[in-house]
């Protein structure tokens, strides 16, 4: 037992011996200039400004409409002055439209979903591959990914944001859709 011992203050020794060869001569020392690292990710990478949420895409048009970003997930309710009045997250369905412009076609207050979900404030603007593209918010709050082995069109969103949706975007307002 002695012998581990004194092989383990001998390890304590050398690695202080090497940390006080490593140090500066004066410890108390400010540095000379301001020690900062660079501005990283937590994959390394350098970070990305952080982008106003509310900044309307800028391909999306003019005055009053809807803008829907496919990669950002992201619907903008903009007023006829270009200002977003209101954004939030969505979770898309699994059948998308094209990027274009498209026209609010039809409304519902309450149905059940393509996906079985019973659902409300539906706002619906476009049709692909057979299936009815719209807003909607899940009843139970629910946002779920999408099952990818059904054709769905319901583009999900929180109850507070689907009733937003549900009071901007009447019969016939402009809906944008974006990369």
């Amino acid at each position: 037992m002695a012998g581990l011992t004194a092989v383990a203050v001998a390890a304590v020794a050398f690695l202080a011996y090497q940390a006080s060869a490593h140090a500066p001569a004066d410890v108390s020392a400010k540095p000379k200039a301001p020690i900062s690292a660079p501005s990283a990710t937590a994959t390394g990478g350098p970070r990305k400004p952080v982008k106003d949420p509310l900044a309307v895409p800028a391909a999306s048009g003019t005055g009053a409409r809807v803008v829907y970003a496919l990669g950002e997930r992201r619907v903008w309710l903009v007023d006829e002055k270009g200002q977003a009045t209101h954004t939030f997250s969505v979770m898309p369905s699994t059948v998308h439209p094209v990027p274009g412009a498209y026209s609010v076609t039809s409304r519902s207050g309450s149905v059940t979903g393509s996906d079985g979900v019973q659902i409300e404030h539906v706002v619906r603007f476009a049709t692909v591959q057979d299936v009815s593209i719209g807003f909607s918010a899940a009843v139970d709050g629910s946002l779920p990914t999408p099952d990818p082995s059904r054709k769905t069109g319901g583009i999900r969103m929180k109850r507070a944001d689907g009733e937003a949706m549900w009071t901007f975007a009447s019969i016939g307002a402009k809906v944008v859709v974006v990369d």
